[in-house]
C-alpha cells in the first residue's frame, strides 16, 4: 500500500498493516473488529469520532514507512 487517504476502508489497512490497530485503538476507535467499522473509510471513522483526519493520516501513513 503506498499511501493510505481519508477514502481508505479501515479492514484494508488493518488486513495489510495490522501493526496500525493501536493507533486506531489509541484516539477511542475500540470497534475495529465490528463488520460495520471494517467497512468504512478513514474519513468516515474520523466524522464519527470527532478526529482530525488529517492528524490520523499523518499517522498512519508514518507507521507505514
Amino acid at each position: 500500500m503506498a499511501q493510505i487517504t481519508k477514502d481508505t476502508i479501515i479492514g484494508d489497512i488493518l488486513d495489510i498493516a495490522p501493526d496500525t490497530a493501536p493507533i486506531f485503538l489509541s484516539i477511542g476507535m475500540h470497534c475495529l473488529g465490528c463488520p460495520s467499522s471494517r467497512g468504512e473509510t478513514v474519513e468516515q471513522a474520523c466524522m464519527v469520532h470527532g478526529v482530525d483526519v488529517d492528524a490520523l493520516l499523518e499517522r498512519l501513513n508514518a507507521s507505514m514507512a
